[in-house]
């Protein structure tokens, strides 16, 4: 099938949501129970400071614990409100931040950070003032602020209001909840919402049950259980998972000519980032390109900072190692994909 496709069905008692383009899955979200999701609000106590990193061990609910990484002004027993930022590891403490923001499809609303912003993206004058009007029009609590994202450019007018006033109005209800015992004020959104709030472009939408099957979602699934992926030619990489970080090994396959490992290198920086989108990895990523002349390390680097550009989480290219790796530190936002599941 050709065009974008948004399939929102289940996984035995998972909610699920799969991004299609041109018949192809592009992402991949599955509710996991097993920690807070991002975006999940808590009240949280104060445990204790930890010297040297300038942080605070906090206290949710039901025994687990958060880190923040900014603790200044903050004493122990002292309750906040903090956002989930994205999955931990094994063991360690989730992370947030005391920068609350409240998100959704057309805006963002930042308490304690007050003005009216629009997406860059948003290039016409008359549509930026289109929005700005909106903005006005549906009006913000004392000390919000407002983004308004690059998908209000195709909006109709009502619905932008509508969204701003009812983000302001779930903004102040819940800053007013910020003293108290440790309790989770929001869950933060599942497949569904993310895919109704992220997934903007125009798609057909398949809700009936089944519909990962019937549109062929579970038949790409099973690639990814696999972590050989094909690129372009004979070459192809594997991306593995280790304790400590995301090995992606890159080969050449059969191809030998003297073009081949700069193509091989190439196609990959292209595929990573779905490869781990679809895979839910991130922490350190090392990639081991197949050998090149290090005449060609900037025009890798140029490619790898276009194909991440266009991805929707957050990854910094870090650089090169002496022996020739390049690193990569992506935001744990995803857990990693369960083998089997389809």
């Amino acid at each position: 099938m050709k065009g974008r496709m948004i399939v929102l069905d289940h996984l035995g008692d998972r909610e699920a949501a799969a991004l299609l383009v041109d018949g192809k899955l592009q992402d991949l979200l599955i509710e996991d129970d097993s920690a807070p999701r991002p975006g999940a609000i808590y009240r949280a106590v104060c445990d204790r400071p930890i010297k040297g990193m300038g942080g605070m061990m906090l206290r949710l609910t039901d025994g687990e614990t958060a880190f923040l990484r900014q603790a200044k002004g903050l004493a122990p027993g002292q309750s906040l409100l903090v956002q989930v930022t994205g999955y931990a590891d094994d063991g360690k403490a989730v992370p947030v931040t005391d920068r609350v923001l409240f998100k959704s499809r057309y805006a963002i609303v930042t308490p304690g950070k007050p003005g009216i912003n629009v997406s860059r993206q948003i290039k016409d004058d008359d549509a930026r003032e289109r929005l700005l009007a909106c903005a006005h029009e549906a009006g913000l609590s004392d000390g919000f602020g407002l983004i308004l994202r690059s998908c209000c450019a195709d909006a109709a007018d009502e619905d932008i209001i509508e969204d701003i006033t009812a983000m302001d109005s779930m903004a102040t209800a819940i800053m007013a909840e910020s003293d108290g015992e440790a309790e989770a004020l929001t869950d933060g959104d599942g497949p569904h919402g993310l895919a109704w709030r992220e997934w903007v472009e125009p798609a057909a939408v398949v809700t009936e049950s089944g519909g990962f099957e019937n549109q062929g979602v579970l038949d790409e699934m099973v690639a990814l259980d696999n972590a050989r992926v094909g690129l372009d030619g004979s070459a192809f990489m594997y991306v593995e998972p280790t304790r400590a970080l995301v090995a992606v090994d890159v080969n050449t396959g059969g191809d030998t000519s003297p073009a081949s490992t700069l193509k091989a290198n190439l196609s990959a920086c292209k595929a990573l980032p779905k490869a781990l989108r679809l895979r839910g990895l991130g922490g350190q990523i090392v990639i081991d390109m197949a050998p090149m002349s290090k005449a060609h390390r900037k025009q890798i680097e140029s490619a790898l900072r276009s194909a991440f550009k266009a991805d929707a989480i957050d990854t910094a290219l870090v650089g090169w190692t002496p022996l020739g790796h390049f690193e990569l530190q992506r935001k744990r936002e995803r857990l990693p994909l369960p083998k089997g599941l389809a």
